[in-house]
């Protein structure tokens, strides 16, 4: 089976000259393979195409994709019109569990979860859809229950959005006006001190810090009274200690609601969830989510890349965790030093950092809660703040990726990342850069258009395109799926070594602080009122301290050596931290 997909914001015809169909070798022998709609633009027959691709080379918007299909799959669940996206499956909520979606960004979680809540009636491929239609098609499975109860409108649905950036715009009162309007539960008040929302009850939503607003997000949709809820990604802006926080409530909530949870932060859908869908497919093309899976397998084999059940692999090469051997210091060269320096905030929160190198060619993570001065510290290193006391005193060039990232000026992605670097349009900057960060599709895109995973890649491209030598990130896998936070680790660790040049990332993924760092950066203290920068340490060094600072404990997964949150007061847990390894188990 072969479908086309037109991506009808990228297609304008008013300013190419046709050459899907001029070139169309089907239409040159008088076929209708390829006619223009009402519209102007391009209808592609799916049952005339030939898949010679020769419209998607010639397409100068790169708007067409002609897909070949997996064999198995025959009728989608939902398909957005004629060459528009198809989605083939849903994943099945089930009461008292808590059950995730692991996929790439734009595989039709959202579509899934839209049908699931009843504002998108699936049509099976067939233009309109009907809930009579729905129900005998799902009839003795588990979705056709679910369905009844959703058209019969007696199933209420909560929902945390996956921007919470955007909430300021739909809401301008205050957090306590926000989250009275939620609880209809009776719980709102035990929720604000599990999340710690006290402080920010009196202040407008407009002045709350990324963190924040995801705690609000999440406390709102919790707070209310419904059958099902949908947690659509509970990770970004909040550090370990937040998540795993976060983790236990949606468990809580579980015990007699069904959960639906999309996460890319694999530590913590592994430690949250109860099964797990996997969607593969191709982004923007076609979706595909599986039956259940245990978590365990299902996370392995998507690292892994191929899905032994539906004999698919999903991608050319398997996602892999190496434990950090010793690493001898003699090796490296320090160009890049920074002194001690200390800041205080009137008489709130206070910063103190010691002096320390950093070697050419490392990638150094910097960890630690949200709250402890991390963004103040790389801020500082940065220029964009001035210390009260000490100088880092850093002669050399910097570049930086602030935390949060706006895009306030028109312009197209290719034009602003061409003003940044002479090297943009190279064969270099394109294989180093622009490919692996998957930019291309981007480059005709305005900045103010992109969404947030679109934002930050361009974001991270731009921090690396800059003539630096210190190059500073902070929090670069907000909003980034499994594979693109793959994808920045590997572009990140190859920049650095083979440019001899220094990055410091701050991220709270232990997945990819896991992949990308050779040493760490370990800031402690007590959120809110002082922050002390430590380090950089070893790997081993530094996880242990950080770890034990929190209470929680790693083990390595036997299969693929990723990182595994263990439970807490688990045999592995108690003998760890008895051991004093919580980075792994000694044994490893």
């Amino acid at each position: 089976m072969r479908i086309a997909i037109l991506n009808k914001d990228r297609c304008q015809p008013r300013r190419c000259s046709k050459e899907c169909e001029k070139y169309c070798p089907r239409v040159r022998t008088g076929d209708e393979t390829i006619v223009f709609g009402d519209d102007g633009k391009p209808v592609i027959s799916e049952e005339l195409c030939v898949g010679c691709g020769i419209c998607i080379n010639k397409c100068p918007f790169d708007a067409i994709m002609i897909i070949g299909l997996p064999e198995a799959l025959q009728e989608p669940t939902h398909r957005y019109g004629t060459n528009g996206f198809a989605l083939f499956g849903l994943p099945v909520p089930r009461a008292g569990k808590v059950t995730g979606i692991l996929g790439p960004n734009g595989i039709g979680k959202s579509t899934s979860v839209q049908i699931l809540s009843g504002a998108l009636v699936p049509n099976f491929g067939q233009g309109t859809g009907d809930w009579d239609t729905v129900l005998e098609h799902y009839a003795g499975t588990a979705l056709y229950d679910y369905f009844r109860d959703v058209v019969s409108g007696k199933f209420r649905i909560s929902q945390k959005p996956q921007y919470v950036d955007l909430i300021p715009k739909a809401f301008k009162g205050k957090t306590s006006e926000l989250l009275g309007k939620t609880d209809e539960r009776g719980v709102l008040n035990e929720l604000v001190d599990y999340l710690e929302l006290r402080g920010v009850m009196d202040r407008k939503i407009s002045e709350l810090s990324g963190g924040e607003l995801q705690r609000v997000a999440i406390a709102a949709c919790a707070a209310r009274d419904s059958h099902f809820y949908f947690f659509d990604e509970i990770s970004p802006y909040l550090d370990i200690h937040q998540r795993i926080k976060v983790a236990r409530l949606i468990q809580e909530l579980s015990k007699e609601k069904a959960v639906l949870v999309v996460e890319h932060d694999l530590a913590i859908l592994d430690l949250l969830t109860d099964a797990i869908h996997l969607a593969y497919g191709e982004p923007g093309g076609f979706g595909v989510i599986t039956h259940p899976k245990s978590v365990r397998v299902g996370i392995n084999q998507y690292l892994k890349g191929f899905l032994p059940e539906e004999n698919i692999r999903i991608r050319t090469e398997a996602i892999k965790f190496e434990v950090h051997p010793p690493t001898d210091t003699r090796e490296f060269e320090s160009r890049v030093s920074f002194g001690g320096f200390s800041k205080q905030y009137g008489e709130g929160f206070s910063l103190k950092a010691t002096g320390g190198n950093l070697r050419d060619g490392e990638v150094l993570g910097i960890v630690g809660p949200n709250g402890i001065g991390k963004s103040t510290f790389v801020k500082i290193l940065a220029g964009e703040i001035k210390p009260d006391e000490g100088d880092p005193n850093i002669d050399v060039k910097i570049s930086y990726k602030p935390q949060y990232i706006k895009a306030d000026i028109q312009m197209r992605v290719q034009d602003f990342l061409r003003g940044i670097s002479r090297q943009f349009g190279t064969s270099y900057y394109e294989v180093e850069i622009a490919k692996p960060l998957q930019l291309e599709k981007l480059y005709d895109h305005m900045l103010m258009d992109l969404s947030g995973g679109e934002l930050q890649r361009v974001a991270i491209a731009a921090c690396l395109s800059r003539d630096a030598d210190l190059y500073i990130l902070d929090e670069p896998s907000a909003h980034l799926d499994v594979e693109q936070r793959s994808m920045v680790t590997r572009v990140l660790n190859r920049f650095a070594e083979n440019n001899q040049k220094t990055a410091m990332v701050v991220d709270h993924d232990i997945y990819m602080i896991d992949m990308l760092s050779q040493r760490l950066l370990v800031f402690e203290g007590e959120p809110s009122v002082y922050g002390e920068a430590h380090g950089p340490f070893s790997m081993e060094n530094g996880m242990n301290r950080f770890l034990e600072n929190l209470g929680i404990t790693f083990r390595r997964d036997e299969e693929t050596r990723r990182p595994r949150v263990n439970n807490l007061g688990s045999r592995l847990d108690r003998e760890q931290k008895e051991s004093g390894n919580y980075y792994y188990a000694a044994t490893e």
